[in-house]
């Protein structure tokens, strides 16, 4: 798991670091650097507290799916992080 972060998110922000890009397809052949997609699973780092009458479902330790696009990319102490609302996640794994 990674270190403790020192960022707290508010309201229903959520702080995700994305999982590693594939090296390889299921077939073995190599994927290069400037054809990998950027994934669309990471593990939560940290969650808010929610909105006024809507609390955060997920909670730290969760491995989630989001969008492509999602959220926004953010560097904490040397980690790559992203930062989105809980409503851009698509699913808890």
């Amino acid at each position: 798991m990674a270190k403790k972060v020192t960022v707290t998110p508010l309201h229903d922000r959520v702080i995700v670091k994305p999982a590693a890009a594939e090296e390889k397809t299921a077939g073995g052949i190599i994927i290069p650097d400037t054809a990998k997609e950027k994934p669309q699973r990471g593990t939560v780092i940290a969650a808010g507290p929610g909105k006024k009458d809507e609390p955060v479902t997920v909670k730290p330790g969760d491995t989630v799916l989001y969008g492509k696009y999602a959220g926004t990319e953010i560097q904490i102490d040397g980690q790559d992080l992203l930062i989105m609302r809980e409503s851009d996640i698509l699913a808890i794994v």
